[in-house]
């Protein structure tokens, strides 16, 4: 679905992003992992087309297209979503009305209201927000949790193919994160085709969202790839001590 072919980006003269290459099948769950500053958010704006770090080198193509000349909002009509990891307020739009304008720019001739409401609403109760909350304007008054259930509302009603996790648990608590984490599994059970990229410094998400593939990251780049067992060793053995991780090694 999507691939990612030495892509390199630069901050004035430090390097981020340094010959990173990836291929995410349809339907695959992939993790990256790895300290701060290597380039994990970075990564994933870059895959979203956002315009503050569109100067890298490289080529991304998603379901055979190469899309790097593309915006933003022509990546989103593809299919590409990306759950920010500090989502924003905006002032003058409510929820609804974001929602709504979304789903009529891609295909205003087969809207349905009517189903529209509903969908919201079920989404909302399954997210188990206040309904009032569709009403609101983005983000407004929200704490940390409500902005993450937001972010996962959108994905249920937008429905993505391709979908960017950039550190969905942090600033949920334990229960907060079984509800995203829950509706995230079922959105998958019920689209089997969506690939997932999922950014994240704690292996206790992987608990309930069980990925494909584990990446970890150093110096803008994946040094090592395995399955969900790499994560609980990077959690034993942190990220310096890459020479300590044993791919071999069993992990319940």
């Amino acid at each position: 679905m999507l691939k990612l072919d030495k892509i390199n980006f630069k901050i004035e003269d430090r390097k981020i992003l340094d010959d990173f290459s990836l291929d995410v099948e349809d339907g695959k769950i992939h993790v990256i992992m790895g300290p701060n500053g290597v380039g994990k958010s970075t990564l994933s704006n870059i895959i979203m087309g956002n315009d503050n770090y569109k100067d890298y080198t490289g080529t991304i193509t998603f379901n055979g297209e190469k899309i790097d000349g593309l915006s933003v909002d022509e990546r989103s009509r593809k299919g590409i979503f990306l759950a920010m990891q500090n989502p924003i307020a905006i002032e003058g739009i409510t929820n609804s009305e974001f929602l709504r304008n979304a789903l009529t720019s891609r295909d205003s001739k087969n809207f349905s209201l009517f189903n529209f409401i509903k969908d919201v609403e079920k989404s909302v109760d399954d997210l188990k927000m206040d309904r009032s909350m569709i009403h609101k304007n983005i983000n407004q008054g929200a704490s940390g949790g409500e902005r993450k259930k937001n972010e996962v509302l959108q994905i249920k009603i937008l429905k993505p193919s391709f979908i960017i996790l950039d550190e969905l648990d942090s600033g949920l608590d334990v229960d907060s994160l079984k509800i995203v984490c829950q509706n995230i599994v079922e959105y998958k059970e019920q689209n089997p085709n969506t690939s997932i990229l999922m950014i994240t410094h704690y292996p206790r998400i992987l608990k309930y969202i069980h990925p494909d593939y584990v990446h970890m990251m150093k110096d803008g780049k994946i040094v090592k790839t395995g399955d969900y067992s790499l994560a609980l060793q990077i959690e034993k053995y942190g990220y310096s001590d890459t020479n300590d991780i044993n791919e071999e090694e069993n992990y319940e």
